[in-house]
């Protein structure tokens, strides 16, 4: 009984009917509430390609704790996995990525049809002006120097994911 997986659509399902339902009958509520209910009914999946694991796990525990859902790559080569499995509403990547760097990854993934309407936000130590104008250049939304202010880092994404949604 252990080994097998539980399929808890169903109870999910419920769940989310009677707390749209509950949420419904209430009175007019604060829009930040509001935001909060969504979000925990309907989460947003960040994609973040970082070479570096703890930096990685680092902008895991920040986006989880603003409830977002967080997807890790470490490299281009990790990606399609990702991607296959879980659509993505938002993508944090580095520039000094191995094999395939962070440029030409945002090329290829701004040459996507299906990819390239996804924001995309650089967060890297490399910060001279040329990169960010080439980061620019190649479709970025915006672009976070390391190390970065986590409060900047949460309000740009929340800012991008109401932008776009």
């Amino acid at each position: 009984m252990r080994n097998k997986k539980i399929n808890t659509k169903d109870l999910v399902d419920k769940i989310e009917k009677m707390t749209k339902a509950r949420i419904a009958g209430q009175d007019v509520v604060p829009l930040d509430q509001f935001r909060e209910a969504k979000k925990k009914l309907d989460p947003k999946v960040i994609l973040v390609i970082e070479d570096d694991e703890t930096m990685r796990l680092a902008m895991k525990r920040i986006l989880e704790s603003e409830g977002y859902v967080t997807k890790l790559a470490a490299d281009g080569t990790e990606l399609s996995m990702v991607l296959d499995d879980h659509p993505v509403d938002l993508i944090l990547m580095d520039v000094g990525l191995p094999w395939i760097n962070g440029f030409e990854l945002a090329q290829l993934l701004k040459d996507h049809r299906d990819l390239k309407k996804i924001p995309l936000v650089f967060v890297s130590g490399k910060s001279s002006d040329e990169d960010i104008k080439k980061a620019f250049e190649l479709g970025a939304d915006d672009y976070i120097k390391k190390p970065f202010d986590v409060e900047k880092l949460k309000k740009t994404v929340d800012t991008l994911l109401r932008l776009n949604a």
